[in-house]
């Protein structure tokens, strides 16, 4: 349909400028297609003044050169594509005003090959108008329009009942209309703020009470919209803060890092301590900065800032930052969710995607589908796959961990969407985490590791002194020559000037002691746990690592992950039969000659 975004001010710039209000609200209006959204929104304009001058008699002028009967909707619809269609295609924006405070109503479309135009649209909102044809009743769409709203966490929700003209405003349609609705949000506990019969057609319960209406005492329109409570920022949540990207200044002297990002929830203060997760790297925050602005000491929800660390840490787009003294975000690779299926081809088990969670993107694979369901009816059905328009139970595999809230506690962090070849094909909430070991390891990690006082030397003064990047080669395989092999490639590297160190573990033996005391974790995690937080500290002061281990599995490189990164971690499989589902970056075989085998490894280490 190729409809571009499309912003209508319906007020000047100056005009809002000029209002002393201080709230600003957003309200998305959505239902099935031709029930009269454009024509209520046009009325309420009308009503309140809100159009610019001349805007009403002109399309009025129009419509009449045209001999086409004037319509309240054509105030709204004025893309060529959705006046011959006679259907809004993309969400767009209204700015609106009342004494009370400023409004962004994002008019969404009905039509059920736009859904994913109204999901775009109705997710920045913090109420919802729905509208109901009152002749033609509940649709299938005013069904998966409310689950969708009630997915996307919106609790204020009035329901319009409009063309209550055609009914000869009967209260029984109305109260029938109602008692349906009410039955079917009943089942996923939304309830709706309030029903208000109204006519945008003719004016009635939009802006002021209807004669047609005398059995109805509720608010109009207008009332509600100014009765709607403004979510307070998440100031009291744990903090938040997606990391969009790190800025790095040189010119006269200046060797700021500046970590960038808008914060989602909670409060950040010079002098606390940040924890970016998954990574776990952690250090103190030293400034706040600002782009031509007073320095600030604390910052909350909605700001976009940067700040400094006193350590100079090397994190990256993707991480989300904590403060190590509040609850941290939960930590993993596998996740249950609920999630609203939008591509032409269905979501499958054997293909890839991938999930973006605030600036993170990863790789991303359906295990399992607990259920499907029909989101019209909330009729439960269990497939292989999630057809388009489908909402479905499903646990997600992710190829890394990522960092992400329970909606209940944090809801901006629980959010994501599916990306399949370049296009948004989904999006849902993560309900739950799949129990696993990595968040308990990762605590104990974390703890320990903060609790030594870093070297001042950051890690990118190490690259360019030793003209190497720190990396473990961890090797795996045949018990005997994968040893074997580690020192002779560390003895080579060390000849060739490189800062190595070898270091092996197995994961059923006893190398060192640890104040570990989770019960639930086996000794051989534990024994990873112990390589983990060994491997932080030589990686940290620029070496190359060679570890063996033996036992390894996919749960174990997990936990290496989470506490040194996958970019840090290079698998190398000793032996000529591969007996592991790990993936590998190399292999070395007895046929394979060992100054050839150092040489790539050196290329490795440089490029890596």
């Amino acid at each position: 349909m190729g409809a571009e975004s499309f912003d209508r001010e319906l007020i000047s710039n100056e005009e809002i400028a000029d209002l002393n209000i201080t709230e600003h609200m957003n309200i998305a209006i959505t239902g099935h297609v031709d029930h009269g959204k454009s024509t209520i929104l046009g009325r309420l304009l009308v009503d309140t003044d809100s159009l610019p001058i001349g805007k009403l008699e002109q399309v009025k002028e129009t419509c009449q050169r045209n001999s086409k009967p004037f319509e309240y909707a054509f105030l709204l619809d004025s893309l060529k594509d959705e006046q011959s269609q006679g259907i809004t295609i993309d969400s767009c924006r209204i700015f609106f005003k009342t004494a009370k405070r400023k409004y962004i109503i994002i008019d969404n479309p009905g039509h059920i090959e736009f859904l994913k135009n109204m999901v775009t649209g109705a997710s920045r909102a913090e109420a919802a108008l729905l509208v109901i044809d009152a002749a033609e009743g509940i649709k299938e769409n005013t069904k998966r329009h409310s689950y969708l709203l009630s997915m996307l966490g919106i609790k204020q929700m009035a329901v319009l009942i409009n063309k209550m003209d055609l009914v000869d405003y009967s209260q029984d349609v109305f109260n029938a209309i109602v008692q349906e609705l009410c039955e079917f949000l009943e089942q996923f506990e939304q309830r709706p703020t309030i029903f208000i019969p109204v006519s945008g057609l003719n004016g009635d319960n939009i802006v002021k009470r209807s004669p047609h209406l005398s059995w109805y005492k509720g608010k109009t329109v207008l009332e509600q919209l100014d009765d709607f409570v403004i979510d307070k920022p998440p100031e009291d949540k744990p903090f938040r803060m997606p990391v969009q990207d790190v800025y790095k200044f040189t010119k006269h002297g200046d060797n700021r890092r500046i970590i960038a990002g808008m914060v989602e929830s909670g409060t950040i203060t010079v002098g606390e301590r940040v924890v970016f997760y998954p990574s776990s790297k952690s250090s103190v925050v030293k400034s706040i900065e600002g782009f031509n602005a007073v320095p600030l000491t604390t910052v909350g929800p909605g700001w976009a800032l940067g700040f400094t660390t006193e350590e100079q840490i090397y994190v990256k787009r993707g991480e989300c930052a904590g403060l190590a003294n509040e609850q941290h975000p939960i930590v993993g690779t596998r996740i249950l969710a609920h999630i609203f299926w939008l591509g032409k081809a269905p979501l499958k088990k054997e293909k890839s995607y991938l999930l973006k969670i605030g600036t993170k993107k990863v790789k991303m694979s359906l295990a399992e589908i607990r259920f499907n369901m029909d989101a019209s009816n909330l009729d439960h059905n269990t497939k292989n796959q999630v057809d388009r328009n489908e909402v479905a139970e499903v646990v997600l595999e992710l190829d890394q961990p990522i960092a992400f809230d329970l909606p209940h506690e944090i809801t901006q962090t629980s959010r994501f969407v599916i990306v399949d070849d370049f296009e948004i094909t989904g999006g849902g909430i993560i309900v739950n985490a799949i129990a696993n070991q990595v968040p308990l390891i990762e605590d104990q990690i974390n703890r320990r590791i903060t609790q030594w006082e870093r070297s001042s030397i950051d890690i990118q003064q190490r690259f360019e002194k030793y003209g190497q990047k720190s990396v473990m080669l961890l090797m795996i395989g045949d018990d005997f020559s994968k040893k074997n092999i580690a020192k002779m490639v560390e003895r080579q590297l060390f000849a060739d000037g490189k800062f190595v160190y070898y270091l092996g573990i197995d994961t059923d033996g006893n190398k060192f002691e640890t104040d570990t005391n989770i019960s639930s974790i086996s000794n051989d995690e534990t024994r990873i746990q112990q390589l983990a937080e060994m491997a932080s500290f030589l990686l940290d002061a620029g070496l190359i690592l060679i570890a063996t281990a033996s036992g390894l599995t996919p749960e174990h490189l997990e936990i290496l992950k989470i506490a040194l990164s996958p970019e840090k971690i290079r698998t190398i499989w000793v032996g000529s039969e591969r007996d592991t589902d790990i993936d590998v970056d190399m292999q070395f075989t007895s046929n394979d000659d060992i100054d050839e085998f150092v040489h790539k490894i050196e290329q490795l280490v440089i490029t890596v």
